[in-house]
């Protein structure tokens, strides 16, 4: 049977440190097999570790100095409430990871994720209403989200 698991690319060598940083700190997630892909007996080709993340299978790869990951990928976490995307977020942008917009960061490692509270997919609904409208108008505006003002783009407030 067929099965589908992302593979990432790190350009840093950083796969295993980063597949147990995701394994301490999302629930949810845990490390596998770590193996070393060789060539000859005395050559290291890349380090290839199976993890996984939130329950979402991932292979990450030594991939070599000129491969990183971009923007074209990344994790959606979705939390609850204000106090989870507090938490996520600090943890991600931590130590060399980046804020940046929309409910969007990327980690020390160079993986962009989507910090998501379920409230805005709550408030945002099918986009169909000017209350969901404004939840988007507002959502736009943020970089870590914010719970509240969300509610107040959604009450008119």
């Amino acid at each position: 049977m067929a099965s589908v698991r992302t593979h990432l690319w790190f350009g840093n060598d950083k796969a295993v440190e980063a597949a147990r940083f995701y394994a301490e700190n999302i629930p949810g997630s845990s490390v596998g097999r770590v193996t070393t892909a060789r060539t000859a007996p005395d050559s290291r080709v890349a380090d290839v570790v199976e993890f996984t993340v939130a329950g979402h299978e991932v292979i990450g790869l030594n991939a070599g100095p000129m491969f990183h990951p971009d923007e074209a990928f990344s994790f959606y976490l979705r939390v609850d409430g204000q106090d989870e995307v507090d938490h996520y977020w600090e943890v991600l942008t931590a130590d060399g990871g980046e804020p940046g917009s929309c409910g969007w960061c990327k980690d020390r490692y160079g993986v962009s994720w989507q910090v998501i509270p379920r409230q805005l997919e709550e408030l945002s609904g099918d986009y169909s209403t000017e209350a969901n409208q404004r939840v988007c108008q507002a959502m736009l505006k943020m970089g870590k989200i914010d719970v509240a003002e969300l509610q107040a783009a959604y009450d008119g407030a």
